[in-house]
């Protein structure tokens, strides 16, 4: 059974720092590119980064670019989401996704239950 546990997530004020954790089990964690989303209120889910199976390739959201970073450690089957420099509009539940695609229109087939960010100005 794939199991993608999300935590770090908090209340913080503009400026400051969270790194988030996701914790994968029961995939076959090193070979998927990960990926993690965003939710705000009364938005879509919009995609913030993803990382290829190597730590190698990352891409980020316009938004997010500069202030977050993506990584992943193999061995402990995590990814993580450092992000600086928050804003109120970063404010959402933050999504881990695994075995995601490349493109335009990132897709992935699995999914943890979110986290909660709150960013307060």
């Amino acid at each position: 059974q794939v199991q993608l546990v999300e935590s770090g997530g908090g209340l913080v004020q503009a400026g400051g720092s969270l790194r988030l954790s996701c914790a994968a089990s029961g995939l076959p964690f090193s070979s998927y590119r990960m990926g993690w989303f965003r939710q705000a209120p009364g938005k879509e889910r919009e995609f913030v980064s993803t990382i290829n199976w190597s730590g190698g390739t990352t891409v980020y959201a316009d938004s997010v670019k500069g202030r977050f970073t993506i990584s992943r450690d193999n061995a402990k089957r995590t990814v993580y989401l450092q992000m600086n420099s928050l804003k109120p509009e970063d404010t959402a539940v933050y999504y881990c996704a695994a075995k995601c695609s490349t493109g335009f229109r990132t897709s992935c087939d699995y999914w943890g239950q979110g986290t909660q960010v709150t960013v307060s100005s």
